[in-house]
């Protein structure tokens, strides 16, 4: 085990997060080696590690005063062992090889649990959307996609929204992908409703990420009514986890942006939620401006010389980060355990750091990992696809319940798994587990291909 992480570091070293992301699966499966050793005769380890594909594009484009700027593009087809390959674009100046195939690996194991058919991608860009117009946007989606077009189509790769990427970005890059190939087809998913997409996309990944925190309570005969919750980024994941937390009878008083966070002791109802979204959504503001609306608020800068992050230092039950990685170290782990946090849900992509993670498991901290808990949003792009190819919408409802069944059932694979292999209780394990036997077989049935 210790060898192959070994070698992934030797061949890549400056992909750190990838390793990260190898190493915290590669580490829980190791039962699962030992009890199938002809995973490790077949050589599974050094061959699920590897990408399929990694496409790497030069992205020229010109901005509203004419200067032609250059940025560089990305697709990571990790895996099509289950089903085409699946995972969203991103585009932030933070983007590079080592994130996207962290963020594809983990999508491998996302899209298996969520029992649809899909394998695991990534892809996007260091081309930074913010404070760009919307034609300077659209010159870059058209080509961006003017290359990645030749790369993607609904029976081979489907990309998705992340980071940067939503309803407008998602528009631009399929008229460029209609034009280029003279086609109408659900090679995109978080589409507008009116031409392809699917209701309760925008808000799957909050929803199904609450849905899963309240199917851990309810092991331990516990709901969230009346749970103080701290919630991280304002973006479209944590709007909608906070929508749904409301629903469901919790309170929420944090959110954050990459500049600072609030700390709203009289809790965000539906009518201050409405503002945020209004906010961030059309006006593109930052959430230091909440603080001006409601005074009562209070609005603390980020500052890169703390070892910790304060907005994980408030008392509270439960916890959602829903940012970026690694937005919750030791100190913010250990602060969490401080102020009577029972229950970590992650509404992004591995924001818990290792040593995060270890502090949950070894404080018994019901800990949903995010290739579990945020599963939701992946989940609901399969559910379009499905859509998108029998030419109909499903009612809101209708996806709404699917959702709660997929997480629901990602849940029971995650206990299942984890008891199985002497974890109980461990989400992780069962996670790692379940994802990478499905993923493995598939691999294994296929042949060496």
């Amino acid at each position: 085990m210790s060898d192959i992480i070994q070698l992934i570091k030797d061949k890549d070293p400056e992909q750190k997060e990838f390793h990260q992301a190898v190493a915290e699966v590669l580490e829980t499966v190791k039962p699962v080696l030992d009890r199938n050793p002809q995973y490790r005769k077949e050589n599974i380890l050094s061959r699920i590690t590897e990408p399929e594909r990694v496409i790497m594009f030069r992205v020229p484009w010109m901005d509203d005063t004419g200067q032609i700027q250059v940025n560089r593009g990305f697709r990571i087809e990790m895996s099509s062992a289950i089903g085409p390959y699946k995972g969203g674009l991103r585009f932030h100046p933070s983007v590079n090889l080592s994130i996207l195939k962290f963020l594809a690996f983990e999508q491998v194991f996302k899209n298996a649990l969520t029992t649809l058919p899909m394998g695991g991608g990534k892809g996007g860009s260091d081309f930074d959307p913010k404070g760009k117009s919307d034609h300077e946007v659209m010159r870059f989606c058209q080509s961006f996609m003017a290359e990645l077009f030749r790369h993607i189509g609904e029976n081979t790769d489907i990309p998705a929204g992340d980071i940067g990427v939503g309803a407008r970005e998602i528009g631009y890059l399929f008229g460029m992908y209609k034009k280029l190939r003279n086609e109408f087809t659900g090679v995109l998913t978080g589409k507008s409703l009116a031409w392809g997409g699917s209701l309760i996309r925008p808000e799957a990944t909050g929803y199904g990420c609450v849905y899963f925190a309240a199917e851990m309570l309810s092991v331990k005969n516990d709901t969230l009514q009346a749970k103080t919750c701290l919630v991280s980024g304002s973006g479209n994941v944590a709007q909608f986890t906070v929508e749904k937390i409301l629903e469901l009878g919790g309170t929420v008083k944090t959110l954050s942006d990459s500049a600072g966070y609030i700390y709203d002791e009289k809790g965000i109802d539906a009518d201050k939620l409405a503002y945020v979204m209004h906010l961030k959504n059309i006006q593109r503001g930052r959430i230091s401006e909440y603080a001006e609306k409601y005074p009562d608020a209070v609005y603390t800068p980020t500052d890169d010389a703390l070892d910790y992050n304060p907005l994980w230092d408030h008392e509270a039950d439960c916890a959602f980060p829903s940012a970026t990685q690694n937005e919750i170290n030791g100190t913010d782990a250990a602060n969490l355990i401080k102020n009577n946090v029972t229950l970590v849900a992650e509404g992004a992509n591995m924001p818990s750091t290792p040593e995060a993670v270890n502090i949950f498991l070894d404080n018994k901290i019901m800990y949903g990992p995010g290739k579990a808990a945020n599963a939701g949003g992946v989940a609901v792009s399969g559910l379009e696809m499905s859509q998108n190819s029998m030419r109909l919408n499903w009612p809101g409802e209708e996806v709404d319940n699917r959702l709660k069944g997929i997480m629901r059932s990602i849940h029971k694979s995650c206990v299942y798994a984890a008891a199985e292999y002497d974890q109980p209780g461990n989400y992780v394990a069962g996670a790692n587990i379940a994802g990478f036997v499905k993923v493995v077989n598939a691999m294994l049935d296929q042949g060496l291909v």
